[in-house]
Parts: C-alpha cells; sequence; structure tokens
C-alpha cells in the first residue's frame, strides 16, 4: 500500500476517533441551593421527551421533601391520556458532599439496588431564580431537561428566557413537550 492510500484510510479515521471522543463542557450548575426553599410543589412546564415519562400526557408535577439524613425525596406526579394518575417516588442526593448543591442525582429504582451506580441518574440544577419560582434542572449528556416552575403557566417572556439558557448550555429543543396542566 503506498503512502498516499495509507494516509487516505488513516487521517479519516483518526478524524472520525478525534470527533467521537470529544465530551460535551460540564453542565454549569447552580454553586449553592437553599434546600428548605427548593423544597415543594414544583410544575413541569417543560421537558424533552423521555422514556420514563412518555406515559405522561398532562399535569406533571414534582415534588421535593428534605428528609433527615440531608437527602431529599422526590415525588413525581402526572396525569396519563386515560386520566389515571401516575406517580413516582425517588431519593435525590448531591453527587459530591463538599461539591456544588446543583450536582446531584437521583435514583427510583428500590433502596436495596442504591449501591449500584447505574441506578441513579444526572439531576443537575443550572438555573434557578433568586426567588426560587423557576428552575431548569438536567443532565450531563444534554438528553434530559426539565424546565418546572412554582405555579403551572408562567410568562412566554420568562419561558423564552430560560429555553435560550438551556440551548446555550448545549441542549438540542427540537422535539421539546410543552406540558399541559388543568385537563
Amino acid at each position: 500500500m503506498t503512502l498516499n492510500a495509507r494516509r487516505a484510510i488513516l487521517l479519516p479515521t483518526l478524524a472520525l476517533i478525534a470527533v467521537s471522543g470529544v465530551a460535551k463542557e460540564p453542565l454549569d450548575v447552580v454553586d449553592r441551593i437553599d434546600f428548605e426553599r427548593y423544597q415543594g410543589l414544583w410544575y413541569e412546564i417543560a421537558r424533552l421527551p423521555n422514556r420514563f415519562q412518555a406515559q405522561c400526557s398532562s399535569d406533571v408535577t414534582a415534588h421535593y421533601a428534605r428528609r433527615e439524613d440531608g437527602r431529599i425525596r422526590v415525588t413525581n406526579r402526572c396525569l396519563r391520556e386515560s386520566g389515571q394518575v401516575s406517580q413516582a417516588e425517588g431519593i435525590a442526593r448531591k453527587v459530591e458532599p463538599e461539591g456544588p448543591d446543583g450536582a446531584l442525582e437521583v435514583r427510583f429504582a428500590p433502596k436495596w439496588l442504591s449501591l449500584l451506580p447505574f441506578v441513579w441518574g444526572d439531576y443537575r440544577v443550572f438555573a434557578l431564580d433568586e426567588d426560587y419560582r423557576h428552575v431548569l434542572v438536567g443532565s450531563e449528556n444534554r438528553r434530559y431537561l426539565w424546565l418546572l416552575a412554582r405555579e403551572p403557566s408562567i410568562p412566554e417572556r420568562v419561558r423564552e428566557e430560560l429555553l435560550h439558557e438551556a440551548s446555550r448550555s448545549g441542549f438540542d429543543l427540537d422535539g421539546l413537550i410543552m406540558t399541559e396542566h388543568g385537563r
């Protein structure tokens, strides 16, 4: 094989390997969160499609409650197309005890599986207003995104600003689902 033929094969192969190995920048999460203020009921305003909410058709909420051990109890609810309520219970914890408060992980698997790292999913708070009225939560790989608010609807201007922030943070908003409430 000639040198030019080798280069013709080797260079594109190396370029493909280099590009495929490029990871996205880590999500810039909120450094400090007052979890006493963060707990309570949040309404989902929008989300990226995901398999575990595929059956949710409307009225999606998340309720967070601080536990004595410092972890957070998570209760997610939604209405299915049939009108039946679907509910999932989970636990959230900081990824690193001394790390930023916005770097959390959540599990909905049974407690006895909690030692397995793959049952914990990213929960990254990367935008939170000072009044704790609106929050953007996503995953490091940018596949999961939720826009949550304290009310079932928010002004369009606020929604657009938050979605612009999500886009700037590397989230692809194609297919974004706007959540209906009060069905």
